[in-house]
């Protein structure tokens, strides 16, 4: 299992609408996007000196997943448009790690 790990920030005042983004919009079209291998995503969020940082963790059986979802060059963040107009920084790339151990 591939773990794929993005940050993005924003202004607390976007905070809000950048989850209800991802939640409404982002995440259910990569669902029906139906990749084949993968497995779902998480989504973390804190409050920081500069704004709130999100934290998006996202599951794939292999690094072919991975590459199915985000193009040859798999590191390359995905950051759609409507998303980039809320943020105030991003990860413009992210990093991919194999899972050892998860729990049961």
């Amino acid at each position: 299992m591939i773990s794929r790990v993005w940050h993005g920030w924003t202004k607390r005042e976007n905070a809000d609408a950048y989850e209800e983004l991802l939640r409404t919009e982002i995440f259910t079209g990569i669902a029906k996007r139906l990749v084949h291998g993968y497995h779902g995503i998480h989504l973390l969020r804190r409050d920081v000196d500069e704004g709130v940082e999100f934290v998006t963790i996202m599951w794939f059986d292999t690094l072919d997943s991975v590459r199915a979802f985000a193009g040859e060059d798999y590191e390359i963040a995905v950051v759609p448009a409507e998303a980039r107009k809320l943020l105030s920084k991003f990860d413009n790339r992210s990093a991919h790690y194999e899972v050892i151990a998860c729990p049961s």
